[in-house]
């Protein structure tokens, strides 16, 4: 089965419950272990454009945000759960996330 992996930034306190989210909807599983993923620290920058509702922040202003970048597997089948997991967890209107697939390797 294809294999993928998401990025997602959040942040850091809303991070917890975005890791538990992506889990609980199938995600993180390698081998016999579940809940796996791997977290950096970093700022994220953005400003919110005229038509935005800004969590964080206002519109037209430079923002920058501790944030958390999340990185976990998932297979094809729980792909579609997992990011409307992440979506519904997130407290950003417009989250970031990336999926990339993962090539095997034997």
């Amino acid at each position: 089965m294809k294999t993928y992996k998401i990025v997602v930034y959040v942040p850091a306190a809303n991070g917890e419950a975005v890791r538990r989210a992506m889990g609980e909807a199938g995600a993180g599983r390698i081998g016999n272990y579940d809940y796996c993923s791997f977290t950096m620290t970093g700022t994220g920058r953005f400003r919110p454009l005229a038509g935005a509702n800004p969590t964080i922040g206002a519109v037209g202003r430079l923002e920058t945000v501790a944030e958390e970048r999340i990185e976990t597997v998932c297979a094809e089948d729980r792909l579609r759960p997992a990011l409307a997991a992440i979506r519904a967890a997130h407290p950003y209107e417009e989250p970031a996330i990336d999926v990339y697939p993962i090539e095997p390797v034997e």
